[in-house]
């Protein structure tokens, strides 16, 4: 949305300005006018002259440092963690609380109305809904184990002092594991949540996926993979789904003594059937009809002895235990079996906390990698453990930026050399880029926010407007060559002429984005990055346009047509002078 509205607000700026606008000052500037400085800009140019003196008296000085600054910032860019996107806050939390498998629906209910009367106890907490299984309607299908629990919290100003989102959350978790030990817990938010769970099938931000063919040994590695994960320093909520550990009643025919009594095996199984119910008639009601069904008694259901002793009638007459005629026992079997691209596998979820998701992955990777290569994870033959979540959502996105970005910078580069008809002018106006890339990487540094693809939209944007000040320049400078004036000269009054726009489009472009980057209402998290480094690129790229790009021109810029490149690079008598037509009136409005 952002995007689409910046470009037609964009087209509908261009056709105004020339249109509308030449026919609006038509009528507004009538008569003989005079241009004179403000205040403002007087002030401006008594700062920036003795600066250009200075940058084009070392001018090869001075290029060398922003080509330092551009290495740093690149050093710092390689060194900076990076996420999908910054965590928005919500202003609620969704909590999970999962149990052992075999738990029953009444105590899953007793740990819930613990947990919330836990919660409650906090001053920052409103108010605490839980939801244990799935619903009627199985949009989220889970077992009775597992619980949502869903936080509303008050309004920040209500809060503790110094109390924080995440100081909050490590307060709940601890008071948790000390009331209510049985659960395992994991902290997100509603929306984060779901989108979690849309993107790779877990409620966390990042998924680590053990595939494989046997459950039981998937199980297992996984077990070993938390371990493992657990010791990664901001692994949060690092838990296995489990896949095993529902009870089930196993029953196994004993065929030799079943055709002993002359017992058919469809007779035996039948008798089991009705543990669980079978349906043996209808019974009419006028129009109406009801299977009768013949079911075990729910409190013998699971108990072994009394299924042992289920009477079955031989052909005889008589009645021989259930217990005679099978084998019978309690066993743990599989939970649920989840499959992708025809492969069975077990999920880890995990949550990262205190630092980006990039760098977590990366050493959490490494040192998985390392733990299987030490046999302390013994992954089954053929299986195999692949990353989703946001981190791979981070991966597409960085891939679609790879392509996007040299795409954009291409058509920016063909629109200059389209405009200039020339090579040399376009590499020089494109160096206002890197600069600008420069600024915004060390204003995310400055302000401790990694990398993410909000701040990454930002470099886009920023990358327009530092080659817009360059194209303002130049072509101050050329129309000035064009005048008869030589390159050094052209140069000066085209940097003092061109002041005054080049600061509009900076100041107006920063402070336009500046209640975005202190902005602390809901969705600042996305909106800080972007604004953060728009603003510190603009700073860095209008120093570039007023300072290094005249010092680059003066060097390697096109010479005027009676001059020469050597007579150019020359340092000129006037550099240690006020040059003329500095004063009140700038030479380029006359």
């Amino acid at each position: 949305p952002m995007a689409w509205t910046l470009l037609f607000a964009l087209g509908g700026a261009l056709i105004l300005s020339l249109t509308l606008m030449p026919v609006l000052a038509s009528y507004v500037f009538r008569g003989p006018l005079k241009v004179k400085d403000t205040w403002l800009l007087r002030l401006f140019r008594a700062l920036y002259l003795p600066l250009l003196r200075l940058t084009l008296r070392f001018r090869l000085s001075f290029v060398g440092l922003s080509l330092v600054a551009f290495v740093v910032s690149v050093g710092l860019l390689l060194g900076m963690g990076a996420n999908f996107i910054p965590r928005l806050d919500e202003g609620m939390l969704a909590l999970q609380a999962s149990r052992l498998p075999s738990v029953s629906l009444e105590e899953s209910i007793q740990h819930t109305t613990r947990i919330e009367r836990i919660l409650r106890e906090l001053p920052e907490i409103q108010s605490v809904v839980s939801k244990t299984g799935r619903a009627e309607v199985a949009t989220d299908p889970m077992g009775v184990f597992f619980s949502d629990i869903f936080v509303v919290l008050e309004p920040q100003s209500q809060w503790r002092k110094g109390m924080t989102t995440a100081r909050l959350v490590k307060e709940m978790e601890k008071k948790l594991k000390a009331e209510s030990p049985a659960n395992n817990y994991s902290f997100s938010q509603p929306i984060q949540l779901r989108t979690a769970e849309l993107l790779s099938g877990v409620r966390s931000e990042i998924a680590v996926k053990v595939f494989g063919d046997d459950l039981k040994k998937l199980q297992k590695s996984a077990e070993n993979i938390v371990q493992v994960l657990r010791k990664v320093p901001g692994a949060a909520d690092v838990m296995a789904e489990p896949s095993i550990g529902l009870p089930y009643l196993r029953i196994q025919l004993n065929r030799r003594e079943i055709s002993r009594y002359g017992i058919s095996d469809s007779h035996v199984l039948q008798v089991i059937e009705a543990i669980g119910g079978k349906t043996v008639g209808v019974i009419f009601d006028g129009q109406k009809r009801f299977d009768l069904r013949v079911r075990f008694q729910k409190k013998d259901r699971s108990r072994l002895s009394a299924i042992r002793q289920l009477p079955v009638r031989t052909p005889q007459g008589t009645t021989l235990p259930l217990a005679q005629l099978a084998h019978i026992w309690f066993e743990d079997g599989p939970l649920q079996i989840q499959r992708e691209q025809g492969r069975r596998r077990v999920t880890i979820q995990m949550n990262v906390r205190g630092r980006d998701l990039a760098s977590f992955v990366r050493e959490a990777q490494a040192k998985l990698k390392q733990a299987i290569q030490k046999k302390a994870v013994s992954l089954p033959e053929g299986s195999f453990v692949t990353w989703g979540g946001q981190f791979e959502q981070l991966e597409s996105a960085s891939k679609r930026l790879m392509i996007v970005v040299p795409i954009a910078l291409f058509l920016i580069f063909m629109l200059l050399q389209m405009t200039f008809n020339s090579v040399r002018l376009s590499i020089i106006i494109f160096l206002n880029v890197p600069m600008a890339v420069s600024g915004g990487v060390f204003a995310l540094k400055l302000r401790g926010m990694p990398l993410s693809i909000s701040a990454a939209i930002g470099f886009i944007a920023l990358s327009g407007i530092a080659v817009m000040n360059g194209v303002l320049l130049i072509s101050a400078i050329r129309e000035l060559q064009e005048s008869g004036l030589s390159r050094v000269r052209s140069v000066w009054e085209g940097s003092m002429g061109r002041l005054r726009p080049v600061l509009m489009t900076a100041l107006t472009d920063a402070i336009g984005f500046m209640p975005m980057a202190l902005s602390t209402s809901a969705g600042a998290e996305v909106q800080r990055p972007l604004a953060t480094v728009v603003i510190g690129g603009i700073l860095t790229s209008t120093a570039l346009t007023l300072l290094i790009l005249p010092a680059v021109y003066s060097l390697w810029g096109i010479p005027s047509a009676d001059e020469t490149e050597s007579e150019e690079t020359e340092p000129t008598p006037f550099l240690s002078s006020e040059p003329p037509g500095l004063g009140g009136e700038s030479p380029s409005v006359k």
